[in-house]
C-alpha cells in the first residue's frame, strides 16, 4: 500500500508501524529535501527507515492520487482491528465512543469521517465488508493522516455490530432526518453514532436496530447536510458534552 502526501506520512512515521520505503523528491541541490520534506527525512532516519531520493517524474508515475507532494511511503496493505479491539480502547473516562458507517461509499466521506472520529476522541470506526468504501490510500491521503491513528473495524454486518456493541452497554444513535433534538441529548456512558450514506442514509433495519434517532435542526432550504460534516457536527456535541460534564 501506497501513503501519499507530507501530512499523511509525517502521521504514519509517527505511528511506529513497519514502513518498506519512502520515496523523497530530490531537491534542488542534489538529494537534500527541502522544507517539510526534510522532515520526513529526519524523521525516517531516525526510524532506520529506507530513503530513496528520485525526481518529480517518478514520483508522478508511481502516485494514484496526483497529489503525492514530492514524498510516497510504501507500506503493507492496510490492517484492520477486530470490533472487540475498539470496545476495549475508551480512551475518555466518561465512556466509549464509536463511530459506525452505514453505507458510506465514497473514499472522500469515509476520510474526512476518519478525519472527524480522530479529532473528536472516538476509540473507532466500524465499517461494513460490503457495500462501503474501505481503508485505501486515498482515503489515508484525505483523512490527512487520521487514518493511521484511528482504529478501523471491517465487519460482515452492521446489525450484528449495534447488537455486539448494545450487549456491551452501547447507547446506539442514528443520525437521521425526523428523530429527536440532538442538542436535548446528553450523551453520558458509553456511545455509538450511526452515520448513513450519501444518497441513502441510514437503512431502515439499522435504523430500526438503534436506541435513538438523532436529528440536527436544519435551518435553510437543503434537506440535508453532508455525512462527513453532520457527524462533525454529532461527535463534538459528544465532545462537548463530556467537557461539561
Amino acid at each position: 500500500m501506497k501513503t501519499e502526501g507530507r501530512n499523511a506520512v509525517i502521521e504514519l512515521l509517527k505511528t511506529g508501524k513497519p514502513i518498506e520505503k519512502i520515496m523523497l523528491e530530490k531537491g534542488e541541490k542534489g538529494n537534500a529535501p527541502q522544507g517539510s520534506l526534510s522532515l520526513i527525512f529526519a524523521e525516517a532516519r531516525k526510524k532506520d527507515v529506507r530513503v530513496q531520493f528520485v525526481d518529480k517524474r517518478a514520483l508522478d508515475k508511481l502516485s494514484e492520487t496526483r497529489r503525492h507532494q514530492g514524498v510516497i511511503a510504501f507500506t503493507t496493505d492496510y490492517e484492520y482491528f477486530d470490533l472487540d479491539d475498539i470496545i476495549a480502547e475508551k480512551k475518555s473516562e466518561k465512556g466509549g465512543f464509536i463511530v459506525l458507517c452505514d453505507g458510506i461509499e465514497d473514499v472522500h466521506n469515509l476520510g474526512s469521517i476518519l478525519r472527524v472520529a480522530e479529532c473528536a476522541g472516538a476509540d473507532g470506526v466500524v465499517i461494513p465488508k460490503m457495500g462501503g468504501a474501505s481503508v485505501t490510500e486515498s482515503v489515508i491521503r484525505i483523512s490527512a493522516g487520521a487514518a493511521e491513528h484511528m482504529k478501523v473495524a471491517k465487519v460482515p454486518s452492521l446489525n450484528h455490530a449495534i447488537e455486539v456493541l448494545q450487549k456491551n452497554g452501547y447507547w446506539i444513535y442514528a443520525l437521521e432526518a425526523g428523530g429527536e433534538d440532538i442538542y436535548a441529548e446528553d450523551f453520558s456512558g458509553n456511545v455509538a453514532l450511526v452515520v448513513g450514506g450519501e444518497d441513502s442514509g441510514v437503512k431502515r433495519l439499522t435504523k430500526e436496530k438503534c436506541d435513538k434517532v438523532l436529528s440536527l435542526p436544519l435551518q435553510g432550504k437543503v434537506n440535508s447536510l453532508n455525512a462527513s460534516v453532520a457527524l462533525g457536527i454529532a461527535a463534538y456535541e459528544v465532545v462537548r458534552n463530556r467537557l461539561k460534564g
